[in-house]
């Protein structure tokens, strides 16, 4: 996939487990794994900024595109 997803260094640099992350933005630890992976077919700008938020981060802090 083209799409890379950052999510593990974000957690890393601010110091936080993955699931306080969940819990922040309400979602599952499942589906937080799911896009952690980068096995998600796409994500909710919503789930998205919540994300940014609780990371006080940018959307391309996380997500990166590389061409194959």
């Amino acid at each position: 996939m083209s799409i890379i997803i950052n999510l593990d260094v974000m957690l890393a640099k601010r110091k936080m487990q993955s699931k306080e992350l969940a819990d922040k933005i309400g979602i599952s630890n499942v589906n937080l794994s799911v896009l952690k992976t980068g096995k998600a077919k796409g994500v909710r700008f919503d789930t998205l900024e919540a994300i940014c938020k609780a990371l006080e981060c940018q959307p391309g802090d996380i997500l990166e595109y590389k061409e194959e």
